[in-house]
């Protein structure tokens, strides 16, 4: 729902806040895995739920600092569950606020979350399982192992083939970047009718469109393909599949890959919302695409899952992996991927991390395996974005993380006909459901501000500038303006993703 909803929404909207605001503080309950100290511990903790910073700080401006309560309220985010990994072990784990604006349901460290994107890389962990024990190859044609559908072959195969390496690392070729999800009452697509881009599925076919290993393209397509695969060798349903061999031995005992989630679950689950901080229609999105981003799980769990992997990166006894293939996942094929997870850095600040993201939810996974530190945050509203930054960053001052650590920046003066080159709409690639998305630009005085619409309910974010087109806001989003001889800008470049002007 948008801004221009009516009324008697919008008044139930600032009832929810103020909900939200009483509950948020007494519904967190820490739990911990083995016995702590106690002062020291809830110092920390303490420490970290009043520490929320933006991810830049600007240069010769004053230090800002939120609790938690305090973003929550501003993002409009019911519900946020937060998992917290030191010195190898999960430190404490806890939810805050609701689970549906306007009810008194508590988040807890047992609520459950969409994990959407993260899915790909727990699905992925069970391919390499699988690749581990011999039954799998990772560089071996998919068609080798389907059988109840086949990847069509194309001219973009001649010389290169998709492969399962490739698909884990995301340079295969695969079309489909992300999907869009169901609601509920809506029809609900068979695994084929998602392949083939076949009604009742809202995304078209997934196919090969460029050569495989020449670039590196985020796919859920290709998850998908890999949900197929696993589902074909090992002969079961996929949350099936899922259970026996990740999540039952990790002990990922309240997470499942079920879609839809089970009716006598459903009171388990935190509800999404949009913007605004209304709960989204159905409550939450279908994802029949179980492998790209049907996980319902809870930050806990997603904790044990990057211990896990750790451990067995690490050469110490795991459940899962051996040395050998968790090496393999953990260093980049293509960059920024690795086998499932995205790479950053080396050494000590070697760090493994995935996000999620739809109508409703937001998610982070984030691990330095060399060290033992990490995090996982889980939300239910599409402001989150925002919030997760901030809590990341407190963790990550708090517990000394190698990386991820506040950036500070410096602003420079532009004039105004500078400015007023940049103002105007910006035709970004559309929404998995074909709806447009665009970038708006306007100016506030000597204030530059940008509005992204079309993928659903975000606030304008002011754009400090660097330079003449180069920009930056607090969230750390780099935009790149191209001006053509008179100073209007023709295109913008809103981090990895470009747009031409519109008007």
């Amino acid at each position: 729902m948008d801004s221009t909803a009516k009324a008697a929404i919008l008044s139930a909207k600032k009832l929810a806040l103020l909900i939200l605001n009483a509950c948020v503080v007494t519904s967190f309950a820490v739990v911990r895995e083995q016995p702590l100290a106690q002062k020291v511990n809830d110092a920390r903790i303490e420490r970290v739920l009043h520490g929320l910073r933006p991810p830049v700080a600007i240069k010769g401006r004053p230090e800002v600092r939120w609790t938690i309560a305090e973003r929550m309220a501003s993002h409009h985010v019911p519900g946020v569950s937060v998992a917290v990994i030191d010195d190898g072990r999960l430190a404490w784990a806890g939810g805050f606020g609701v689970k549906e604006a306007g009810k008194a349901d508590s988040v807890t460290a047992s609520t459950l979350f969409q994990a959407q994107s993260i899915s790909k890389a727990v699905a992925a962990t069970a391919t390499l399982v699988l690749v581990d024990s011999g039954r799998l190859s990772l560089d071996e044609h998919p068609n080798t192992y389907l059988k109840s559908w086949k990847l069509p072959d194309n001219e973009f195969q001649v010389q290169e083939k998709v492969t399962l390496r490739r698909i884990l690392s995301h340079s295969a070729g695969l079309t489909v970047g992300s999907f869009d999800g169901y609601r509920s009452g809506e029809p609900i697509p068979t695994l084929l009718q998602i392949l083939n881009g076949e009604k009742p599925a809202n995304n078209p076919p997934i196919r090969v469109d460029v050569t495989p290993g020449s670039i590196s393209r985020y796919s859920g397509g290709g998850a998908v393909v890999m949900q197929q695969l696993l589902m074909d060798v090992t002969g079961r349903p996929f949350p099936d599949l899922m259970r026996l061999l990740v999540l039952e031995p990790v002990g990922m005992a309240v997470s499942t890959y079920e879609q839809p989630l089970p009716g006598v679950r459903t009171n388990e689950a935190a509800s999404g919302h949009d913007g605004e901080g209304v709960v989204v229609r159905g409550r939450w999105p279908i994802q029949p695409e179980m492998a790209a981003a049907g996980l319902w799980t809870t930050p806990t769990d997603l904790a044990k899952w990057a211990l896990e992997i750790t451990n067995a990166w690490s050469g110490r006894s795991s459940k899962l992996l051996s040395k050998k293939i968790a090496t393999e996942m953990l260093t980049i094929q293509k960059p920024p991927f690795g086998l499932g997870v995205n790479i950053q850095g080396t050494g000590q600040a070697l760090s493994f991390f995935h996000g999620g993201s739809i109508w409703g939810f937001r998610a982070l996974v984030v691990m330095f395996p060399a060290i033992g530190k990490g995090a996982v945050i889980m939300a239910n509203a599409d402001r989150a974005d925002a919030l997760i930054g901030e809590l990341i960053m407190s963790v990550a001052a708090e517990y000394q993380w190698p990386a991820r650590a506040q950036s500070v920046r410096e602003v420079v003066p532009l004039t105004s006909t500078q400015l007023d080159g940049l103002v105007g709409t910006y035709s970004l690639p559309p929404a998995p459901s074909g709806q447009p998305v665009v970038y708006e630009i306007s100016r506030d005085g000597e204030q530059l501000f940008a509005e992204l619409k079309g993928l659903g309910s975000y606030p304008k974010t002011e754009l400090y500038p660097s330079s003449a087109n180069a920009f930056f806001s607090t969230t750390g989003l780099n935009v790149v303006f191209t001006r053509d001889s008179s100073g209007r800008a023709v295109s913008v470049k809103m981090g990895q993703i470009e747009g031409t002007r519109k008007q």
